[in-house]
C-alpha cells in the first residue's frame, strides 16, 4: 500500500513529504493509521544531527495516536478498529526486565529498534525501491505505519487523537517521572529546570500529587506564565538573578529541594539541579537527554557525603500497555490538562514549520493532523 510521510533523507536537512510504499503487517505486527502526531525535541535532536546513533533515511516521529486497520498473524491484544497510541518503549510482558516488575525498559526489541528496523531485521517502508528506516519503533510522521503488537497501547475511543497523541511521549515522560521515578510526596518542595513540554508536565504532575512548593527555572521569561498555569508557585530566570542559581534555590526551598528535575539535557544544568537538592535526602531526576559523549563533572562528595541521590528516567518509568490508557483516562476526567499545551495544529505539509516554531521557542507542542 501507499502512505504519505515526512522523510528525513539526511541529517541536518528539511523533511520531505513523499509517498512511500508500505508493506503490510507480519507475525505479531499491526497496521495503524496515524490520525495525529506530535513534534518532540527528540525528533529534532536526531534530525539536526546531534544523535550519533541516528540512521537515515528515516521516517521520524514517536508521538502519535491512531486506529488499528489490520493485524498480522498471532496478534491477540488488539484488533482492527481499536484506537491506540504507539509506544517507543514497548512492553512485551515476557522478557527478564518486564517480568522483574522493577523497570519499564523492555528488552524484547531494543536491538532492532535502535537500528531502525522491525524485529525481523527489515523495514516496512520503501521509496523507489530503497528501504527507509523506522524511528524509535514508531515513525509517526507517516499516515500509516506498521508496529509490533507489543508497541501499541489500546485506549478509549472517545479520546481526541489531536490531544492524546502527546501522551505518546511528553505528557507521560513528565508526569511519570514525578509519579513513578521520583515518587514525589505530598508537601514536597520541587524544582523543575526547563519549562518546555516535558517540564510543564513535571510541574502539573507535582501539582497533581500535592507538592507544596513548585519552582520553575528557565531562561525564557515567557515560560513563567505557562508554568503558573500548570501549578508552578515560583519562577527563577538564572540570567536575571545576579547571583548563584543554586544559592537562590536553596533560599527558596529552605535548604534545598526534596526533588529536582532536569528537563534540559544540558550537563551543567544537571549539576546545578543536583546541587540544589537538599542534603541528606534530595533526589535529582534527569529527564533531558544530553548529546552522546557529554559528561557531567560532579565531585563524589556531592553524592557520597551529602546523601543526595541521582536517578535517570525513560518514558517516566511508565509501562506503556498497562499505564498509558490510565493516563488517557486522567486527561478525559480532567485530572491533567493537555489542550493548552497544543499551541499549534498543522498539516503534514507544514511539519517543517513545527520544527522552526520549536527551535524559536514559540511553541510548547505542535501537532500534525493527517
Amino acid at each position: 500500500m501507499k502512505t504519505r510521510a515526512a522523510v528525513a533523507f539526511l541529517a541536518k536537512s528539511r523533511l520531505e513529504i513523499v509517498e512511500l510504499d508500505l508493506e503490510g503487517p507480519k507475525d505479531g505486527e499491526v497496521l495503524v493509521e496515524i490520525m495525529a502526531c506530535g513534534i518532540c525535541r527528540t525528533d529534532a535532536y536526531t534530525l539536526y544531527g546531534f544523535d550519533s546513533r541516528g540512521v537515515f533515511p528515516s521516517v521520524l516521529g514517536h508521538e502519535g495516536a491512531g486506529i488499528v486497520r489490520e493485524v498480522g498473524p498471532g496478534v491477540g491484544s488488539v484488533k482492527a478498529g481499536d484506537h491506540v497510541i504507539p509506544l517507543h518503549t514497548p512492553e512485551c510482558r515476557r522478557c527478564h526486565s518486564c517480568l522483574s516488575g522493577r523497570t519499564n525498559l523492555c528488552t524484547a526489541i531494543v536491538a532492532t529498534q535502535s537500528q531502525g528496523v522491525m524485529p525481523d531485521g527489515t523495514s516496512r517502508f520503501s521509496y523507489r525501491g530503497r528501504p527507509i528506516h523506522h524511528f524509535m519503533g514508531c515513525s509517526t510522521f507517516s499516515n500509516f505505519v506498521v508496529l509490533p503488537e507489543i508497541a501499541v497501547a489500546r485506549i478509549r475511543e472517545d479520546a481526541p487523537f489531536d490531544k492524546v497523541c502527546y501522551i505518546g511521549c511528553g505528557v507521560t515522560t513528565g508526569i511519570g517521572a514525578v509519579v513513578n521515578t521520583a515518587m514525589v510526596t505530598p508537601g514536597a518542595k520541587v524544582v523543575v529546570f526547563g519549562l518546555g513540554g516535558v517540564g510543564l508536565n513535571v510541574v502539573q504532575g507535582a501539582r497533581m500529587v500535592g507538592a507544596d512548593r513548585i519552582i520553575g527555572v528557565d531562561i525564557n521569561d515567557a515560560k513563567e506564565e505557562w508554568g503558573r498555569r500548570f501549578g508552578m508557585t515560583h519562577f527563577v530566570n538564572p540570567r536575571r538573578i545576579g547571583g548563584d542559581i543554586v544559592a537562590r534555590l536553596n533560599t527558596l526551598t529552605n535548604g534545598g529541594a526534596d526533588f529536582s528535575f532536569d528537563c534540559t539535557g544540558h550537563t551543567n544544568v544537571m549539576r546545578q539541579a543536583l546541587e540544589s537538592c537538599h542534603r541528606g535526602w534530595g533526589v535529582l531526576v534527569a529527564i533531558g537527554a544530553a548529546e552522546p559523549g557529554r559528561e557531567i563533572a560532579a565531585q563524589p562528595f556531592e553524592l557520597v557525603n551529602t546523601g543526595r541521590a541521582w536517578k535517570g528516567t525513560a518514558f517516566g518509568g511508565v509501562r506503556g500497555r498497562r499505564d498509558v490508557p490510565k493516563i488517557v483516562d486522567w486527561y478525559m476526567s480532567g485530572k491533567i490538562e493537555i489542550d493548552p499545551m497544543i499551541t499549534h495544529v498543522l498539516e503534514l505539509e507544514e511539519i517543517n514549520r513545527g520544527f522552526d516554531l520549536m527551535h524559536e521557542g514559540k511553541s510548547i507542542r505542535s501537532v500534525v493532523v493527517f
